[in-house]
C-alpha cells in the first residue's frame, strides 16, 4: 500500500481537491473570489477552484508535518514581498484563509485539533489520503512500467 510520501505532491493535491469539491462540508466562503492569499501576493488566485486546492494542500501538510498551527502554516504559505528598492522580505500568508479551511477540514472529520499544539490528521483523513495515494501509485505504475520494479 502506497503512502502520501510515495506519490508526487502536485498530482495528489489535484485529485484530492476534486474529491473535496464533492464534500458537502467543504464550501468556499462568499469572500473567497475577492481575496489575495496574503500580503505578499499581488493579485487574487487565477484558479477559480483555489479554495479546494488550498484545503487539499493543507490536509497533505498536516499529514506530513503535524501537529501544525495556523501560525506555522501561515509561514509555510507565505512568500517574498519587495517594497520599493529595498530587499525583499518574507511575509506570512493570510491567517483567515488557513483558519477557515482548517475549521472546514475539522468539521469534515479529516483533522483533529490538539490542545496547545495545533492540528493533526485523524484516522479518517489518513485513510482517505492513503487510499488516494495507492490509487495514484497504481496509475503511475501503469503509465511507466519501468518503475514497477521499485514498487
Amino acid at each position: 500500500m502506497a503512502k502520501v510520501y510515495d506519490v508526487p505532491a502536485d498530482e495528489l493535491i489535484a485529485k484530492l481537491a476534486e474529491q473535496l469539491k464533492n464534500d458537502k462540508k467543504i464550501v468556499a466562503p462568499a469572500w473567497s473570489p475577492f481575496v489575495k492569499t496574503g500580503s505578499h501576493a499581488q493579485r487574487i488566485p487565477q484558479n477559480k477552484d483555489w479554495w479546494y486546492v488550498r484545503c487539499a494542500s493543507l490536509l497533505r501538510k498536516v499529514y506530513l508535518h503535524g501537529p501544525l498551527g495556523v501560525a506555522d502554516l501561515a509561514v509555510a504559505y507565505g512568500g517574498r514581498k519587495k517594497i520599493g528598492y529595498n530587499l525583499a522580505h518574507h511575509k506570512d500568508a493570510g491567517g483567515a484563509i488557513i483558519r477557515k479551511a482548517l475549521q472546514q477540514l475539522e468539521a469534515s472529520g479529516y483533522i483533529i485539533k490538539v490542545q496547545k499544539k495545533g492540528r493533526i490528521i485523524s484516522s479518517e483523513g489518513m485513510k482517505k489520503l492513503d487510499r488516494l495515494a495507492t490509487e495514484l501509485h497504481k496509475e503511475l505504475i501503469k503509465e511507466a512500467p519501468q518503475l514497477q520494479r521499485y514498487a
